[in-house]
């Protein structure tokens, strides 16, 4: 007889499978998730625009987050697993909005990060991002189909750092309860940012990881400091133990973030004009690329991503994934590799067993500041 299907790892092979999961969605008009509680409300953001429409008619579509407030986004209790996150902020930077995801009652998040750069967009604005793990659409609609298992309980938070505005945001939380697999992981995802990187020290992405799981998606928001090309640097994944040398070592930044020579077609093909090109595939993306002053001239920003989705890293007792900063000397007679000093954040995104320990606590919304 055939095992039961869960209703988890859904895809287009097996969509068509029966399963008791139950379907369950979190969001201003639900605040549970519970079943025929939904469109409920007699007061909320939209109440004021709703009178005379009476109760099912959009009184509670969104949420006011105070100025230095925690708002509890959901609350999940049994097993299951998050399906789809979306969200859409206003009023707020989005580096001011901390998201937070805790597993199993431990008091510490597995995930803690910007809003903007969890979703793909680190540096404060819209940039479209088309990928399957995440969707960033018109508005500054925020996607992600992260697929994050929980066994006995998941709560979601979402802080407004700003002192002084209130932040309106409007969000839904898709998720099934159903069994969970025995091999099931938990999803994390850190944060970090580095300004400036000190002269000749890897960026780091990732450290402290201790347990089994595998390593599944880097965003990076970079900003360059100094003029022309810029990611000559190698990514690399130090695997159980590795110490010196890593066992996964990439060729250069652009080419982990599945482009080649620059993101720049005119490198290879005069036929086109130099020139950075944004793209954004399923798998891997340079969405967005902001110019000040020119392709290669410096202050220029750029956001990349790169999901493992079908080749995951794994590692089975600890984890440390590490890239460099390197451009190239000007002169071309010196022709020699250049450690930069660049303002460099990234969210880096795995699963793996709990417990797990504390992160470090984020910097102040000073430090995080975009200029």
């Amino acid at each position: 007889m055939a095992e039961r299907f869960s209703g988890l790892g859904v895809n287009l092979g097996n969509l068509y499978r029966l399963s008791d999961a139950k379907t369950r969605s979190i969001s201003p008009e639900n605040f549970t998730g519970e079943k025929g509680k939904g469109g409920m409300a007699t007061e909320g953001t939209g109440a004021v625009h709703a009178r005379g429409l009476g109760r099912g008619w959009k009184i509670s579509p969104s949420v006011r987050i105070e100025p230095g407030a925690i708002f509890t986004l959901g609350e999940i209790e049994g097993s299951g697993a998050i399906q789809q996150i979306w969200i859409t902020p206003a009023n707020v930077k989005w580096r001011d909005l901390i998201l937070r995801i805790y597993w199993e009652g431990q008091d510490h998040p597995s995930v803690e990060a910007p809003l903007g750069d969890f979703f793909a967009c680190g540096w404060g604005q819209y940039a479209q991002v088309s990928s399957l793990a995440v969707c960033v659409n018109s508005g500054r609609a925020f996607n992600c189909y992260w697929e994050m298992p929980f066994r006995r309980r998941a709560r979601l938070t979402l802080e407004n750092r700003d002192p002084d505005e209130h932040a309106i945001v409007y969000y839904q939380i898709n998720y099934a309860l159903t069994d969970v697999p025995e091999d099931a992981a938990y999803f994390h995802a850190r944060f970090r940012r580095v300004n400036p990187l000190p002269f000749k020290e890897d960026y780091v992405i990732l450290d402290g990881v201790k347990g089994k799981g595998q390593y599944v998606g880097t965003y990076m928001a970079w900003g360059v400091n100094n003029s022309g090309w810029w990611g000559e640097g190698e990514i690399k994944f130090f695997l159980d133990g590795d110490d010196e040398f890593p066992t996964i070592c990439g060729t250069g930044t652009e080419d982990y973030f599945c482009g080649a020579y620059n993101f720049d077609a005119g490198t290879v093909d005069p036929t086109f004009p130099r020139a950075y090109i944004e793209f954004t595939s399923p798998y891997s993306g340079l969405p967005q690329v902001i110019r000040p002053d020119g392709t290669y001239r410096s202050q220029q920003r750029f956001g990349l991503y790169r999901w493992h989705i079908v080749d995951p890293i794994r590692f089975e007792s600890d984890l440390r994934v590490t890239i460099q900063a390197l451009g190239w000397r000007t002169e071309k007679k010196d022709r020699r590799y250049l450690p930069l000093q660049d303002d460099i954040a990234s969210v880096a995104y795995w699963y793996q067993t709990l417990p797990t320990a504390p992160f470090p606590p984020l910097p102040d919304r000073d430090y995080l500041e975009i200029i």
